[in-house]
Protein backbone atom coordinates (compact mmCIF):
# COMPACT_ATOMS: atom_id res chain seq x y z
CA UNK A 1 0.00 0.00 0.00
CA UNK A 2 1.70 3.23 -1.18
CA UNK A 3 1.76 6.24 1.51
CA UNK A 4 -1.35 8.41 -0.13
CA UNK A 5 -4.25 8.54 1.48
CA UNK A 6 -6.34 6.29 -1.01
CA UNK A 7 -9.35 3.53 0.24
CA UNK A 8 -10.94 1.71 -2.21
CA UNK A 9 -11.13 1.70 -5.59
CA UNK A 10 -13.64 4.92 -6.90
CA UNK A 11 -15.54 2.30 -8.20
CA UNK A 12 -15.60 -0.54 -5.58
CA UNK A 13 -16.23 2.49 -3.28
CA UNK A 14 -19.24 4.24 -4.85
CA UNK A 15 -20.94 0.68 -4.94
CA UNK A 16 -20.72 0.06 -1.72
CA UNK A 17 -22.25 3.57 -0.42
CA UNK A 18 -25.12 2.44 -3.17
CA UNK A 19 -25.60 -1.37 -1.74
CA UNK A 20 -24.49 -0.74 1.71
CA UNK A 21 -26.99 -2.36 4.82
CA UNK A 22 -29.31 0.42 5.66
CA UNK A 23 -30.59 1.00 9.08
CA UNK A 24 -28.92 1.44 12.36
CA UNK A 25 -26.84 -1.84 12.60
CA UNK A 26 -24.13 -0.86 10.43
CA UNK A 27 -23.89 2.14 12.75
CA UNK A 28 -24.05 0.52 15.96
CA UNK A 29 -21.13 -1.99 14.34
CA UNK A 30 -19.01 1.54 14.20
CA UNK A 31 -19.67 1.77 17.64
CA UNK A 32 -18.98 -1.51 18.82
CA UNK A 33 -15.45 -1.18 17.03
CA UNK A 34 -14.95 2.07 18.49
CA UNK A 35 -15.76 0.89 22.26
CA UNK A 36 -13.44 -2.46 21.36
CA UNK A 37 -10.36 -0.54 20.18
CA UNK A 38 -11.12 1.62 23.53
CA UNK A 39 -10.97 -1.57 25.81
CA UNK A 40 -7.27 -0.92 25.05
CA UNK A 41 -7.01 2.73 26.40
CA UNK A 42 -9.69 3.46 29.04
CA UNK A 43 -7.40 3.36 31.81
CA UNK A 44 -5.36 6.59 29.70
CA UNK A 45 -9.14 8.23 30.30
CA UNK A 46 -9.92 7.87 34.01
CA UNK A 47 -8.07 10.33 35.07
CA UNK A 48 -10.25 12.89 32.57
CA UNK A 49 -13.49 10.86 33.17
CA UNK A 50 -13.69 11.05 37.01
CA UNK A 51 -10.68 12.33 38.81
CA UNK A 52 -10.77 15.54 36.79
CA UNK A 53 -14.08 16.63 38.00
CA UNK A 54 -13.56 16.03 41.71
CA UNK A 55 -10.27 18.48 41.17
CA UNK A 56 -11.93 21.29 38.93
CA UNK A 57 -14.22 21.43 41.89
CA UNK A 58 -12.25 21.42 44.75
CA UNK A 59 -9.72 23.83 42.91
CA UNK A 60 -12.05 26.34 41.49
CA UNK A 61 -15.26 25.54 43.41
CA UNK A 62 -13.92 25.26 46.88
CA UNK A 63 -10.69 27.11 46.14
CA UNK A 64 -11.40 30.33 44.27
CA UNK A 65 -14.88 30.39 45.36
CA UNK A 66 -13.89 30.86 48.89
CA UNK A 67 -12.46 34.02 47.34
CA UNK A 68 -15.69 35.55 46.39
CA UNK A 69 -17.72 36.13 49.29
CA UNK A 70 -20.64 37.40 47.31
CA UNK A 71 -21.11 34.74 45.18
CA UNK A 72 -22.85 35.06 41.63
CA UNK A 73 -26.67 35.61 40.84
CA UNK A 74 -27.76 34.93 44.79
CA UNK A 75 -25.32 31.82 44.61
CA UNK A 76 -22.37 30.32 45.95
CA UNK A 77 -19.64 30.57 43.57
CA UNK A 78 -19.47 26.68 43.74
CA UNK A 79 -22.88 26.44 42.56
CA UNK A 80 -22.61 28.84 40.72
CA UNK A 81 -19.98 27.47 38.52
CA UNK A 82 -20.52 23.44 38.74
CA UNK A 83 -23.30 23.64 35.58
CA UNK A 84 -20.26 25.50 33.85
CA UNK A 85 -17.87 22.82 34.41
CA UNK A 86 -20.28 20.33 33.47
CA UNK A 87 -20.67 21.79 29.65
CA UNK A 88 -17.43 23.22 29.37
CA UNK A 89 -16.17 19.17 30.15
CA UNK A 90 -18.17 17.97 28.00
CA UNK A 91 -17.14 20.27 25.15
CA UNK A 92 -13.54 19.28 25.81
CA UNK A 93 -13.88 15.45 25.83
CA UNK A 94 -16.27 15.65 22.53
CA UNK A 95 -13.78 17.57 20.85
CA UNK A 96 -10.72 15.56 22.00
CA UNK A 97 -12.59 12.17 20.97
CA UNK A 98 -13.30 13.70 17.56
CA UNK A 99 -9.49 15.71 16.58
CA UNK A 100 -7.35 13.42 16.66
CA UNK A 101 -8.71 10.27 16.61
CA UNK A 102 -10.14 11.35 13.59
CA UNK A 103 -7.11 12.63 11.78
CA UNK A 104 -5.71 8.98 13.00
CA UNK A 105 -8.25 7.31 11.26
CA UNK A 106 -7.83 8.19 8.01
CA UNK A 107 -3.75 9.45 8.41
CA UNK A 108 -2.27 7.00 10.35
CA UNK A 109 -4.59 3.75 11.44
CA UNK A 110 -6.87 4.01 8.06
CA UNK A 111 -9.58 2.46 10.08
CA UNK A 112 -12.12 4.50 8.36
CA UNK A 113 -10.70 2.80 4.71
CA UNK A 114 -11.13 -0.50 5.91
CA UNK A 115 -14.45 0.50 7.34
CA UNK A 116 -15.78 1.75 3.40
CA UNK A 117 -14.86 -1.44 2.30
CA UNK A 118 -16.67 -3.41 4.39
CA UNK A 119 -19.14 -1.93 2.68
CA UNK A 120 -20.36 0.84 4.75
CA UNK A 121 -22.08 3.54 4.12
CA UNK A 122 -20.33 7.14 4.71
CA UNK A 123 -23.65 8.22 7.15
CA UNK A 124 -22.79 4.62 9.38
CA UNK A 125 -19.48 5.68 10.06
CA UNK A 126 -19.94 9.35 10.98
CA UNK A 127 -22.95 7.96 13.13
CA UNK A 128 -21.22 5.25 14.85
CA UNK A 129 -18.10 7.85 15.44
CA UNK A 130 -20.56 10.50 17.19
CA UNK A 131 -22.57 7.82 18.95
CA UNK A 132 -18.70 6.31 20.85
CA UNK A 133 -18.29 10.62 21.72
CA UNK A 134 -21.78 11.00 22.92
CA UNK A 135 -21.17 8.11 25.63
CA UNK A 136 -17.75 9.67 26.35
CA UNK A 137 -19.20 12.46 27.40
CA UNK A 138 -22.48 10.82 28.84
CA UNK A 139 -19.84 8.97 31.30
CA UNK A 140 -17.86 12.28 32.13
CA UNK A 141 -21.50 13.88 32.67
CA UNK A 142 -22.46 11.67 35.43
CA UNK A 143 -19.43 11.37 37.27
CA UNK A 144 -19.19 15.27 37.01
CA UNK A 145 -23.16 15.39 38.32
CA UNK A 146 -22.62 12.91 40.99
CA UNK A 147 -19.57 15.08 42.46
CA UNK A 148 -21.90 18.36 41.97
CA UNK A 149 -24.48 16.46 44.24
CA UNK A 150 -21.75 15.09 46.77
CA UNK A 151 -20.98 19.12 47.39
CA UNK A 152 -24.39 19.75 47.74
CA UNK A 153 -24.18 21.89 44.75
CA UNK A 154 -27.02 20.74 42.92
CA UNK A 155 -30.55 22.75 43.21
CA UNK A 156 -33.35 20.94 41.99
CA UNK A 157 -34.31 17.96 40.50
CA UNK A 158 -34.09 19.31 37.09
CA UNK A 159 -30.19 19.22 37.35
CA UNK A 160 -30.16 15.93 35.15
CA UNK A 161 -31.00 17.58 32.11
CA UNK A 162 -27.89 18.56 32.76
CA UNK A 163 -27.42 15.36 30.92
CA UNK A 164 -29.01 15.78 27.41
CA UNK A 165 -27.81 19.06 27.38
CA UNK A 166 -24.12 17.85 27.63
CA UNK A 167 -24.91 15.47 24.91
CA UNK A 168 -26.88 17.86 22.37
CA UNK A 169 -23.57 20.20 22.97
CA UNK A 170 -21.22 17.34 22.08
CA UNK A 171 -22.60 16.72 19.15
CA UNK A 172 -22.66 20.18 18.33
CA UNK A 173 -19.13 20.90 18.66
CA UNK A 174 -18.01 16.99 17.46
CA UNK A 175 -18.57 17.05 14.49
CA UNK A 176 -17.78 20.31 13.22
CA UNK A 177 -14.52 19.23 14.79
CA UNK A 178 -14.30 15.60 13.17
CA UNK A 179 -15.11 17.86 9.80
CA UNK A 180 -12.19 19.65 10.04
CA UNK A 181 -9.64 16.53 11.04
CA UNK A 182 -11.44 14.82 8.17
CA UNK A 183 -9.76 18.04 5.85
CA UNK A 184 -6.68 18.60 7.74
CA UNK A 185 -3.36 16.23 6.41
CA UNK A 186 -1.56 17.05 9.47
CA UNK A 187 -2.01 17.34 13.42
CA UNK A 188 0.04 20.55 13.64
CA UNK A 189 -3.33 22.24 12.34
CA UNK A 190 -5.60 21.15 15.79
CA UNK A 191 -3.33 23.55 17.31
CA UNK A 192 -5.48 26.21 15.43
CA UNK A 193 -8.55 24.69 17.01
CA UNK A 194 -7.68 24.40 20.72
CA UNK A 195 -6.29 28.05 20.83
CA UNK A 196 -8.39 30.03 18.68
CA UNK A 197 -11.34 28.25 19.62
CA UNK A 198 -11.50 25.86 22.56
CA UNK A 199 -9.58 27.93 25.14
CA UNK A 200 -11.44 30.73 24.24
CA UNK A 201 -14.40 29.39 24.52
CA UNK A 202 -14.03 27.90 27.56
CA UNK A 203 -12.27 31.31 29.48
CA UNK A 204 -14.87 33.60 27.92
CA UNK A 205 -18.38 31.91 27.41
CA UNK A 206 -19.71 31.98 30.87
CA UNK A 207 -18.07 29.05 32.67
CA UNK A 208 -16.28 30.76 35.55
CA UNK A 209 -17.95 34.08 35.49
CA UNK A 210 -21.37 35.83 33.93
CA UNK A 211 -20.64 37.65 30.16
CA UNK A 212 -22.58 40.18 31.37
CA UNK A 213 -18.94 41.35 32.53
CA UNK A 214 -17.06 41.40 29.33
CA UNK A 215 -17.42 44.23 27.11
CA UNK A 216 -20.01 44.19 24.22
CA UNK A 217 -17.87 42.58 21.17
CA UNK A 218 -16.80 40.04 23.26
CA UNK A 219 -19.89 39.36 24.65
CA UNK A 220 -21.24 38.83 21.53
CA UNK A 221 -18.40 36.58 20.39
CA UNK A 222 -19.55 34.59 23.23
CA UNK A 223 -23.51 34.73 22.17
CA UNK A 224 -21.91 32.80 19.10
CA UNK A 225 -19.87 30.18 20.79
CA UNK A 226 -22.22 26.60 21.21
CA UNK A 227 -20.45 26.70 24.89
CA UNK A 228 -22.60 29.35 25.72
CA UNK A 229 -25.67 27.87 25.34
CA UNK A 230 -24.89 25.23 26.89
CA UNK A 231 -23.66 26.77 30.04
CA UNK A 232 -26.97 28.55 30.17
CA UNK A 233 -29.09 25.77 29.92
CA UNK A 234 -27.30 23.47 32.27
CA UNK A 235 -27.34 26.32 34.93
CA UNK A 236 -31.00 26.87 34.73
CA UNK A 237 -31.32 22.97 35.06
CA UNK A 238 -28.94 22.44 38.28
CA UNK A 239 -29.61 26.19 39.90
CA UNK A 240 -33.22 25.51 39.38
CA UNK A 241 -34.07 28.77 37.92
CA UNK A 242 -36.30 29.73 34.73
CA UNK A 243 -34.96 29.15 31.36
CA UNK A 244 -37.09 31.85 29.34
CA UNK A 245 -33.87 31.41 26.13
CA UNK A 246 -33.75 27.72 26.47
CA UNK A 247 -35.93 27.01 23.08
CA UNK A 248 -34.00 29.62 21.44
CA UNK A 249 -30.13 27.56 22.66
CA UNK A 250 -31.96 23.90 21.87
CA UNK A 251 -32.52 25.84 18.26
CA UNK A 252 -29.19 27.06 18.34
CA UNK A 253 -27.36 23.92 19.13
CA UNK A 254 -29.53 22.22 16.80
CA UNK A 255 -28.67 24.24 14.21
CA UNK A 256 -25.12 23.37 15.18
CA UNK A 257 -25.62 19.75 14.93
CA UNK A 258 -27.23 19.73 11.94
CA UNK A 259 -24.49 21.93 10.03
CA UNK A 260 -22.23 19.65 11.68
CA UNK A 261 -23.41 16.35 9.86
CA UNK A 262 -23.60 17.32 6.99
CA UNK A 263 -20.08 19.22 6.99
CA UNK A 264 -18.56 15.66 8.37
CA UNK A 265 -20.35 13.86 5.89
CA UNK A 266 -19.54 15.76 3.53
CA UNK A 267 -15.72 15.67 3.87
CA UNK A 268 -15.35 11.92 4.83
CA UNK A 269 -17.03 11.24 1.28
CA UNK A 270 -14.78 13.65 0.07
CA UNK A 271 -11.49 12.39 1.72
CA UNK A 272 -12.69 8.60 1.12
CA UNK A 273 -14.37 8.18 -2.22
CA UNK A 274 -12.12 9.48 -4.72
Amino acid sequence: MSGTDTGATPTATTTAQLTGPRGLRPALSVLEANLTAYRRTWRSSVFSSFLLPLLTVLSFGVGVGAYVDQGVGGFSYLDWIVPGLIASTALQVAIGESSWPVLGGFTWQRTYYSQIAAPLRIADIVGGLLAFVLLRVLASAVAFLAVAAAFGALHSGWAVLTLPVAVLLAAAVALPVAAFAATIRSDSYMVIVFRFAVIPMTLFAGVFFPVESLPVTVRWLAYLSPLWHGVDLCRAASLGIPAWSATGHLGYLGLWVAAGWWLAVTRFRKRLIH
